[in-house]
């Protein structure tokens, strides 16, 4: 039986204290008390004339589940004296008009697998043994901004399906029920891949729950409750765990900005708003079917900023990617560039509370404006992201790459513009699931040219984003070189990999891959100008690049793009440094299906000044395709290097120590 909620009990929420732990009130919650088990439902409906609770444990009549109003903000709640665990229920709010609504609850940490809508009483504290204790310790120790970032973003639903008849057995007839792998399907096999293929995160697109397969979790429901699609709220925590204990970050799409507007959610949830902004001109997402969240709504942050600290605390997610921040930054259906100043504030008390709750957590905007000091710190005016996705360097390449070669040259400006703003931000390179659908063409569809051509251009285009400045991401199936674009009802065509061009294409990536996490030149000053140094920017004729990439110690790489289908066999390029260099990636080379135009031996140094660097090299150029030179130091020499870099390193602790 039902009883009133009990004066201890009695909330008071939306102060700074308990402000961002929203979660652990609001919700289904199992207490125990005088040794009974009870059931407690607090919800936030501040229009409300009255709540019933309703379920599948009163067949679903309210009548004696009345939830009582406990504060004047409008938080309501019911104590139930049973374990209700696993059971459905909804929420039954009379609105002010005297219409009825049934509503999901906001904070149900479970839901029915859609097209069914209700909540489950999950109980989300349940002891899980963790077993990622290295991996969080590890974490904590690490400087994120001068270590290897290469994402795979990917979609759970489409990465492999299964395909098995009612009776679950491989169909020999038309009878297929196409269904996804579950949370611990995909860690045995997702895992394995991901090592195989080199990423060090996954990005995972929104797991929060979601009524419409097609709006691929952007148009959510249920931010507290993992998409019963896959499995339950363990399974997932399963795979996270996994993940970790095989040294691979896990990342979450995480949509603050709006929501879906089915019946059953968050819309005009007690009859009027609650959750979106009073005002139609800025609520609607016309073109999304969407509504916006009213992010200067104190009790709107506690749930975004609670949901946030949710999915760090119980499922160990190492960062989010902030879905749609122009949408917020700036205020929806307005033509004006009229900012919105609740967003502003919101973000960076998002940012703020977070990186103080975990500073190793990586927060990542998705944000297409020039908005200034995205990733600048909250202390020192900026919104505190740690990175943003560099749309404009996404935009660029992907315009240059899509030309005819012959039209390269009059498009120079949109390979080097990117490094005249490559430090204004941390930033992400981006190659996402926008730009393989809705009729853009896969990546390797979008290359000019014949079949072997749009190959290697595909091989050249990810050496250019691997030794670009900036993390790099890639949407699934990037990887194998997919002809068609994402089909979002479809697993990934991999039966792509039976076919040498592909193969041959993925052993490029993997090995790529390689040379990246073990090369500090390409990672560890992406933040810094230092880090790079163009030597021959203006070969506007022949569209060839040559750049160097350097690490902290100074170590180069020298980089060498050629975006023209033109090979040639002694082609000079400045270098910095009088050494013999080696040749450690050539996307030309046969066993990546290449032409294997390539620099097997030793490359010496020539005492002649070119390109500005005080000698130079004579090298093979592949053809469309990039090649990748490391100096070749002796022993003594890097002993050498070590002694001057302690000796740096002393200098400065005393510098410091007399400071």
């Amino acid at each position: 039986m039902p009883h009133n909620a009990p004066t201890d009990y009695q909330i008071h929420l939306f102060h700074e204290g308990s402000l961002y732990d929203a979660y652990k009130l609001f919700g289904a919650h199992m207490i125990e008390k005088d040794n009974k088990v009870f059931t407690r439902f607090t919800v936030f409906a501040p229009n409300a004339r009255s709540i019933r609770l309703v379920g599948s444990f009163n067949k679903w009549n309210g009548k004696g589940y009345e939830l009582l109003k406990v504060s004047e903000q409008g938080i309501w709640s019911v104590l139930i004296e049973a374990n209700l665990s696993n059971e459905i229920y909804k929420y039954e709010i009379e609105a002010m008009s005297g219409e009825i609504l049934l509503k999901s609850d906001p904070y149900a940490f479970y839901s029915e697998i859609r097209p069914n809508t209700a909540s489950i009483v999950y109980p989300y504290d349940t002891k899980y043994e963790w077993g990622d204790q290295s991996w969080l310790k590890k974490k904590s120790k690490k400087n994120n901004i001068e270590e290897p970032l290469y994402i795979y973003e990917m979609h759970a639903g489409t990465w492999r399906k299964k395909v098995k008849d009612k009776d679950g057995f491989i169909p020999s007839d038309e009878c297929k029920i196409e269904y996804f792998y579950t949370y611990r399907e995909l860690a045995s096999e997702l895992i394995p891949y991901i090592i195989e293929q080199g990423f060090t995160h996954i990005e995972l697109m929104p797991l929060t729950e979601h009524p419409f397969d097609g709006s691929w979790g952007y148009q959510g429901t249920g931010y507290y409750s993992p998409t019963s699609r896959y499995g339950d709220p363990d399974d997932l925590r399963y795979f996270i765990d996994q993940c970790h204990q095989n040294n691979i970050g896990v990342l979450l799409d995480w949509v603050p900005g709006h929501y879906c507007k089915d019946a059953h959610g968050l819309f005009l949830f007690d009859g009027a708003p609650v959750y979106e902004y009073q005002d139609q001109r800025y609520r609607e997402n016309p073109v999304w079917g969407t509504a916006n969240f009213d992010l200067g709504r104190p009790e709107v942050q506690c749930f975004l900023i609670s949901n946030a600290r949710y999915w760090m605390d119980y499922f160990h997610v190492d960062g989010f990617r902030v879905d749609a921040v122009a949408n917020m930054i700036y205020w929806p259906n307005t033509y004006d560039g009229d900012i919105n100043p609740y967003a502003i504030a919101f973000m960076k008390t998002l940012n703020r509370v977070l990186k103080e709750y975990d500073p190793s957590l990586l927060m990542m905007a998705e944000d297409s404006t020039d908005w200034p000091g995205v990733t600048k710190p909250v202390a020192e005016g900026g919104l505190g992201f740690t990175y943003k996705w560099n749309m404009g360097w996404m935009n660029d390449i992907l315009e240059y790459m899509e030309a005819d070669q012959h039209f390269r040259s009059s498009l120079h400006h949109k390979v080097t513009f990117s490094l005249m703003y490559a430090y204004s931000e941390r930033f992400i390179l981006p190659l996402s699931h926008d730009e393989v659908v809705h009729g853009k063409k896969s990546l390797l569809d979008k290359m000019p040219g014949s079949y072997e051509e749009k190959f290697s251009q595909l091989k050249l285009l990810a050496g250019y984003m691997a030794a670009h400045p900036g993390k790099k991401l890639m949407f699934m199936g990037g990887e194998l070189g997919m002809f068609s674009e994402w089909k979002d009802k479809e697993q990934l065509d991999w039966q792509l990999l039976d076919y040498e061009s592909h193969w041959k294409l993925n052993e490029f990536f993997k090995d790529l891959l390689k040379l990246y996490k073990r090369s500090k030149p390409l990672y560890q000053l992406d933040d810094r100008p230092e880090g790079f140094e163009w030597i021959d920017v203006s070969n506007t004729n022949q569209s060839i690049f040559s750049f160097i990439r350097r690490d902290k110690d100074g170590n180069p790489l020298i980089i060498i793009c050629n975006f023209k289908n033109i090979a040639y066999d002694h082609f000079k390029v400045g270098v910095p440094d009088k050494y013999e260099y080696k040749e450690v990636i050539n996307s030309d080379d046969a066993k990546y299906g290449g032409s294997n135009h390539v620099n097997r031996k030793a490359i010496p140094t020539q005492d002649e000044e070119f390109h500005g660097k005080p000698y130079h090299v004579v090298v093979k150029i592949p053809p469309f395709g990039i090649t990748v030179l490391r100096p070749i130091k002796k022993r003594k020499e890097l002993k050498q290097n070590g002694k001057e870099k302690n000796h740096g390193n002393a200098a400065r602790r005393g510098t410091r120590n007399k400071a």
